[in-house]
């Protein structure tokens, strides 16, 4: 309830404060009760006059701003249509968090189609469409590089600059701390603070351009004013080092002794006239001779008098105290350390009590333990000259390699030539130097921006796995998303066509390919398309969506006269009104694709953003000018990325993949003019028959 309707409330009337009957017939009277009057905005009910704030608040007539208004929905509605209204609220939006794997090419393995992905590479420069499988694994890798960091793998490629440091000391100082740079000159500077000290530090930090807090400079003196005070004491000390041992003692109690005094002064007029249970504890008085840990030969009085159990326990209780007054030291004194007498040598004696169990007998590596039978070798250096390699073959390509250290450690759970322990004697110690043109990396380099002025390759496989509980997005490099934004009606739809019926049955069934690909045919058809529309499948890469592509349907002689003539634009020519009824009846992904065309089709398109867009919060950062930094949501109204709904496909009217092998360049007939006898066929050896078998039949080619 509102600050005002509980104002409301205390002014209520006695008679009206427990009357909830709609047919109250009692008599107005001040300070008693009031009339009974319906709700001005035609809800039906009835209440008592003093009462018509409070029923504001449950009035379902009354408008109100939407439930997601926050988000940026500025629709505001009546309260009852508030549930009704989330089924189109344009801030009802879902992320789609469909994932998979997509793990790097294996270019050991036999079955790979690495000589595919070479001649699909050469052909993507000259073609405006792209394979369907191959559009998605290029998106995947260049997503996949603005991911992988080189500092991980390479830390001994970095290269510390100077300008990495102060981007990093601004990023600290915009977050609201205080960044000191520590110099030589700066640490003894530390060592002689005094008052005059801040100013100069408030001075250096502006020629710095740093921001330099005065309450928090003030704190962090107050806080280590003693210890400054207690290494100037030492200084002392360690410049007098002839002086009396006890006089560094005097010279702590006194210090001491003025540290307390100087606290008493500082203490307010209250806290004198406090008694002695609540007021801070007094200057110790080092002349008495009593128990207490500050008075002077406590620990050798206390020797004679108290039992070594006693004595010890006393130590261990007060041991801060004793050491803050001086009565033990931190250090054993040089004269008093213990000095070693005429000592004489003991012969080293080796003795190998290790036998190797009978369980390792049965292990490749028990040869290594046994000294006698182990090949005999020499240490010898090579060089690279011995490998017989160009000095063009000396430097790695580092999109493989750092494809392959990410898996090796996402898959065997370690980077590569890391040390292991095999057993209780060796260790495996492997080492793996690495040469790359574009060594040294900065601290915050990507696998992207090395590879960005390389020519392009496909360095992934075409076919995705699903994710499972050990590779997931929070633990697997190579898991990708895909994180696209739709209104809460259109992600079923979403779901159903692109992830269910087209991702999923991408390789082999939806996009079928021809079957020598192994070898490098870069044939492939698309055997669906849409019942319902006259389109086919394509894959948009700068969007990284699929999108529905009309057929594309030959014009005849008049309009190509039509459009010889001037007559290309004729669309633009139509009323606004016809122009908004024609864009009604496109979706989404074209809508926003349509207020690219011309300032005509966006104002055309933005007539229909309430309706059919959504609105979303983008996070902005907003620096100001004096070093901070602030974090901003701002509402942004866009169209999704969701094509014509496809409830049905059909098989495509295109030849087979039978007729392609007929001109495809990889197919080679194997014609056989050579007679072969079959195994069932018999021969006469001599006098004797011999059925030949195929197991004869094989020993006799061998």
């Amino acid at each position: 309830m509102s600050h005002r309707s509980r104002a409301s409330k205390v002014r209520q009337h006695v008679h009206c404060d427990s009357c909830y009957s709609r047919r109250c017939r009692t008599r107005v009277e001040v300070s008693v009760s009031c009339a009974v009057i319906p709700c001005r905005l035609h809800c039906g009910a009835l209440f008592h006059l003093c009462k018509e704030e409070d029923h504001l608040l449950l009035c379902p007539n009354v408008r109100v701003p939407c439930l997601n208004a926050e988000y940026g929905c500025p629709v505001h509605l009546a309260r009852s249509s508030r549930a009704a209204h989330l089924q189109v609220c344009p801030a009802s939006v879902v992320s789609c968090s469909m994932e998979w794997l997509r793990w790097p090419t294996d270019t050991t393995n036999p079955h790979s189609n690495i000589a595919l992905q070479e001649n699909v590479m050469k052909e993507i420069k000259g073609q405006d469409e792209v394979a369907l499988d191959f559009a998605m694994a290029l998106v995947d890798q260049s997503d996949l590089y603005s991911r992988l960091k080189m500092n991980p793998l390479y830390p001994e490629l970095m290269d510390e600059e100077e300008e990495e440091i102060k981007e990093e000391r601004k990023e600290e100082i915009a977050m609201g701390g205080f960044v000191s740079e520590v110099t030589n000159n700066d640490v003894t500077e530390e060592n002689n603070l005094c008052e005059n000290n801040f100013e100069g530090t408030e001075q250096k930090s502006v020629e710095q351009g740093m921001v330099l807090r005065k309450d928090k400079w003030n704190l962090s003196d107050m806080m280590f004013s003693m210890e400054r005070g207690g290494c100037a004491v030492a200084q002392a000390n360690l410049d007098n080092p002839k002086q009396n041992p006890n006089s560094g003692d005097k010279g702590k109690r006194q210090s001491q002794s003025e540290r307390q005094e100087g606290g008493e002064r500082e203490t307010s007029a209250e806290q004198k006239g406090l008694t002695k249970e609540g007021a801070n504890c007094p200057p110790a008085d080092t002349s008495k001779t009593g128990q207490a840990p500050w008075h002077e030969g406590v620990l050798e009085r206390l020797g004679q008098e108290l039992s070594p159990q006693e004595y010890n326990m006393y130590v261990v209780h007060h041991g801060r105290m004793l050491l803050a007054f001086g009565q033990i030291e931190a250090c054993t004194p040089r004269e008093k350390d213990f000095v070693y007498g005429n000592l004489e040598p003991i012969p080293v004696q080796s003795l190998r009590s290790f036998k190797v169990p009978d369980s390792y007998h049965y292990r490749r590596r028990v040869h290594l333990y046994d000294t006698a039978a182990r090949a005999q070798s020499k240490p010898c250096g090579v060089d690279t000259s011995d490998l017989g390699a160009n000095e063009d073959d000396w430097y790695s390509d580092e999109a493989a390699v750092t494809l392959l250290g990410y898996a090796e450690r996402e898959v065997m759970g370690h980077k590569i030539s890391e040390s292991k322990a095999a057993d209780g004697l060796y260790v495996d110690i492997g080492t793996q130097t690495h040469s790359f043109c574009s060594a040294p990396f900065k601290r915050k380099t990507t696998l992207a921006e090395v590879m960005v002025d390389r020519p392009l390759k496909l360095h992934l496989q075409l076919q995705t796995e699903s994710v499972n509980s050990r590779h997931n997005r929070a633990s697997c490099a190579f898991t990708f998303l895909c994180g696209h934004t739709f209104h809460r009606r259109e992600f079923a739809t979403h779901v159903r066509n692109v992830h269910c019926d087209i991702q999923t049955c991408l390789s082999g069934w939806f996009e079928q390919r021809c079957p020598l690909a192994y070898l490098g045919c870069t044939y492939s058809q698309k055997r669906f398309q849409p019942s319902t529309h006259q389109a086919t499948i394509v894959y948009n890469q700068q969007l990284r969506s699929f999108s529905l592509c009309p057929t594309r349907v030959q014009p005849t002689q008049g309009e190509r006269d039509d459009l010889a003539g001037g007559g290309g634009d004729s669309l633009s020519s139509l009323p606004y009104e016809v122009l908004c009824h024609m864009a009604s009846f496109l979706d989404s992904l074209s809508l926003s694709q349509l207020a690219l065309v011309s300032r005509l089709m966006r104002q055309v398109v933005s007539s229909l953003l309430q309706d059919r867009g959504m609105v979303t919060l983008r996070w902005e950062r907003k620096t100001y000018s004096h070093g901070g930094a602030k974090w901003r949501a701002k509402p942004v109204w866009e169209f999704s990325r969701l094509f014509s709904s496809v409830d049905s496909w059909h098989m495509a009217d295109i030849p087979p993949i039978s007729a392609h092998l007929k001109v495809c360049p990889y197919y080679e007939a194997s014609v056989r003019c050579e007679p072969v006898p079959l195994p069932s066929m018999r021969k006469k050896v001599g006098c004797s028959q011999e059925r030949v078998s195929l197991v004869n039949l094989f020993a006799g080619k061998r």
